[in-house]
């Protein structure tokens, strides 16, 4: 007789994506550059105000969203009434892989020898292999926002450049800065070039939340 295997329990993160109303709120707050009001994500939803409140808090509850308070522009003081609530997307991430897989601890051991290799040679190679990831990423039968998010970088088109408001590499970037924003640079080049744009349009510009690397797509060039 066979003895049934006890099914592992199910992380609270991926349950709390399993109910479609739930993920569907839990997208619409990922996708907005700030944070959401009930109503608005109710209405995104296309869900009553009280079942969107339910589910994003459930959202909150699992550590997918977190929340702040905030009046509306230009209401303050006496009867203004109370801060609105406002969802936004945690910056922790969630990976689930089962049976477990610890694929962050090779990747810093990885990262552990390219910054011991004083010859630059592991780097070299590393940077040549991220170019060739991106190259292969690129796809010229689909815009470049949508491969960008696909490869999660969060893209907004903004009016001269787009702003990649993730980087994939989050965890990694903390304890290898620098290599990782190179990783970051030669893989956008290689997309870029693949796409037959250029690739110099993608340059080093860290800023605290984002990727370190944004993309120009105005009319201006560099000296």
């Amino acid at each position: 007789m066979t003895a049934n295997r006890e099914e592992p329990p199910a992380a609270p993160e991926l349950a709390a994506l399993a109910d479609p109303v739930r993920r569907r709120l839990y997208e619409l707050v990922a996708a907005a550059q700030e944070p959401v009001r009930r109503d608005a994500a109710a209405d995104g939803a296309r869900v009553s105000r009280t079942l969107a409140a339910y589910h994003l808090d459930r959202l909150v509850e699992a550590g997918l969203l977190s929340v702040s308070y905030a009046r509306p522009p230009g209401r303050g003081g006496p009867g203004a009434g109370r801060p609105a609530k406002l969802y936004r997307p945690t910056r922790d991430e969630v990976a689930i892989t089962l049976p477990p897989r610890s694929y962050d601890v090779l990747a810093g051991v990885l990262a552990d020898a390219v910054a011991a290799d004083a010859s630059g040679s592991v780097r070299t190679a590393l940077l040549a292999a991220a170019d060739g990831e991106g190259r292969r990423a690129a796809d010229p039968g689909r815009d470049l926002l949508s491969t960008l998010r696909d490869r999660g970088y969060e893209p907004e088109q903004l009016a001269d450049e787009i702003d990649l408001h993730n980087c994939p590499f989050h965890h990694l970037a903390q304890r290898h800065v620098e290599l990782v924003c190179g990783l970051n640079l030669a893989l956008l080049r290689g997309l870029l070039s693949a796409r037959g744009e250029d690739p110099g349009t993608a340059e080093l510009a860290p800023r605290a939340g984002h990727c370190c690397v944004t993309i120009r797509t105005g009319p201006e060039t560099p000296a």
